[in-house]
């Protein structure tokens, strides 16, 4: 029996479907598509706060701004890809939903893929409501010294968590546990440094109890910011001086302000 062809008029419906679909598929978290500009090598590691559950991109927008503004050439890396087309790099591991243990787990093979020179670690939300959140600062600990001895030569810098709507003791117990896990890879010859990102924001920079909201994630990269600006090198060298609008507009992120740039 002779196959019926279809004529072309038939599937050219089909095809705009196709076409449109394409189109209005945002970037979501897949296979990391290389976005290399060749320069400094920086690794956003964590969970969904990460990878900007309730705002895509999350802090790395705000931060990648800064960057820009700032004249660094950054090269974000990671497995992952996702965020709104207006941010220059998508680039993360940040894995939603995951634990200490589940980064643990899979960051050796990361650190060896990419090679970050940088590593911004925001991790642990997950643990507090899980089944063991008191042996998170042990997790964490394990982590840092994998992270350590996979990249010694990297800057890793370790964040306490931002707050949560609930189990507030939890976290800041949790968060209490982190300066001395940080010294105590410092004494030991470790380029390891502390970032207080839970005092940067309070429970009304959260949009749903958990994750940070728009000016959440501001405040996060102002933070994450300045921690790097205070470690020579972590993002390399500017390739010029800053505009006076830059620095008009980090002294505004410093000052608490939540304002998104235009």
């Amino acid at each position: 029996m002779t196959p019926t062809r279809r004529p072309l008029a038939a599937l050219i419906p089909l095809l705009v479907f196709l076409a449109v679909f394409a189109v209005l598929v945002p970037l979501g978290a897949g296979t990391a598509r290389a976005e290399s500009n060749g320069g400094v090598k920086v690794m956003p590691l964590g969970d969904s706060i990460t990878d900007g559950f309730n705002v895509p991109g999350g802090y790395r927008v705000g931060l990648w701004q800064k960057f820009t503004a700032g004249r660094y050439t950054v090269d974000l890396v990671g497995s992952l890809f996702n965020g709104p087309a207006g941010l220059g790099d998508h680039d993360h591991e940040g894995h939603s939903g995951w634990t200490i243990q589940q980064i643990d787990d899979n960051v050796v093979n990361w650190l060896r893929a990419q090679n970050p020179h940088t590593i911004l670690l925001h991790i642990g939300t997950n643990d507090i409501y899980g089944s063991d959140p008191a042996g998170a600062p042990a997790r964490l600990s394990t982590l840092i010294d994998h992270i350590t001895a996979q990249a010694p030569n990297a800057e890793l810098f370790v964040a306490t968590i931002t707050p949560l709507g609930f189990l507030d003791s939890t976290v800041r117990a949790y968060n209490a546990a982190i300066p001395g896990i940080v010294q105590s890879k410092v004494n030991a010859g470790k380029r390891v440094h502390l970032v207080d990102m839970y005092r940067a924001l309070t429970p009304a920079d959260l949009a749903d109890g958990v994750h940070p909201n728009a000016g959440g994630y501001d405040k996060m990269a102002d933070v994450w910011w300045r921690a790097l600006l205070s470690v020579p090198g972590s993002i390399g060298t500017p390739s010029s001086t800053p505009a006076e609008s830059t620095a008009t507009g980090s002294t505004a992120y410093g000052n608490g302000s939540a304002a998104r740039a235009a």
